[in-house]
């Protein structure tokens, strides 16, 4: 089947599913092994990571899998459909996916209906984004509106400015379009905590085309702002490795295994930067007990999974949360 149709129509089964009384067939023992990581009690170390979950349609459902975190969104503030389709490619030789999304989802508004309609407890995140019409001068304002609206209903909200699919996105990665855009969230951040009582963490993910220098100012602007986390990384451009495959050639970011060791080493340089003074989550190319303990060692505190999940399913939760 067409990739995009099949993820479609699994989440709607398992939609279907997680509210039956045949929830039994995809529900799977959450292994305790708690950490506590942005002052957040994680049952275990391993979440799923954005993008599979987009609208939180299916929260319940992927909680039964046994996920110590569930991680919804990119979401916008208005609805989009995304970039045109087809839109997302598999590479079974390499255990690779291609995509360009673009953002595609309902909206934030439609995202609070389904986590309040969710029985969830557990740790969510909410991964937040900029429509693909606000200019990037103006994305701090998008930001600022899902901050708003997701802080009630959040464990932790993920800013992604990394994504290689909406177009000068990653420009918010660096240099003055960086700092003006943390020092307001830090800033909504500060009146939402006063507001609610609880500070929610707030944490940035970064992608892995950077080199070390970039790598180094990223560390100092996160340092300096006192960010209360990274996520390393997205999804890639680069294609080494699988450049004679099919759908090598298509435009969007590269997820899976091949990009394990580009992901790990910025992940590796970060966490040497920072020195502790944040945690780190891993996630890029992980699809096996080793893959996870390679991101550890390189100064993970918490991992995600996203492709090797897609390719594997849900033995993979398993057989992670046991050998790390």
């Amino acid at each position: 089947m067409d990739p995009e149709k099949t993820h479609d129509l699994t989440l709607k089964w398992l939609k279907r599913i997680e509210a039956s009384r045949f929830r039994w067939l995809i529900t799977q023992k959450t292994i305790s092994d708690p950490i506590e990581v942005f002052g957040i009690q994680f049952p275990n170390r391993l979440g799923l990571a954005a993008g599979l979950d987009k609208n939180g349609a299916c929260i319940d459902g992927f909680a039964a899998l046994g996920f110590g975190h569930i991680e919804v969104g990119t979401v916008t503030p208005r609805p989009q459909p995304g970039n045109p389709k087809p839109r997302l490619f598999r590479l079974p030789q390499a255990n690779g996916i291609i995509n360009r999304f673009g953002f595609n989802n309902e909206g934030v508004d439609k995202l609070i209906e389904n986590i309040k309609s969710s029985k969830f407890t557990g740790v969510l995140g909410i991964n937040i984004g900029k429509n693909f019409d606000t200019p990037v001068e103006k994305a701090t304002e998008d930001y600022l509106i899902c901050l708003t609206k997701v802080y009630p209903y959040a464990s932790y909200i993920t800013v992604n400015i990394s994504s290689p699919n909406t177009a000068n996105l990653r420009q918010l990665q660096f240099g003055d379009a960086l700092d003006e855009l943390i020092s307001a969230i830090k800033v909504k951040q500060a009146e939402l905590t006063e507001s609610f009582g609880r500070k929610i963490p707030v944490l940035i993910k970064i992608a892995p085309d950077l080199t070390e220098i970039e790598i180094e100012q990223l560390a100092e602007t996160f340092m300096r702002h006192q960010v209360d986390g990274v996520i390393a990384t997205n999804t890639t451009f680069s294609r080494e490795g699988v450049e004679s495959l099919k759908h090598a050639d298509e435009q969007g970011g590269l997820s899976g295994a091949p990009v394990l060791q580009q992901s790990t080493k910025v992940l590796e340089l970060l966490a040497k930067k920072v020195n502790g003074q944040f945690p780190i989550v891993g996630v890029g190319g992980i699809d096996s007990p080793e893959a996870a303990s390679q991101k550890i060692e390189a100064g993970a505190s918490l991992v995600q999974i996203y492709s090797g999940f897609i390719y594997q399913g849900p033995r993979l939760i398993s057989a992670i949360v046991k050998n790390i």
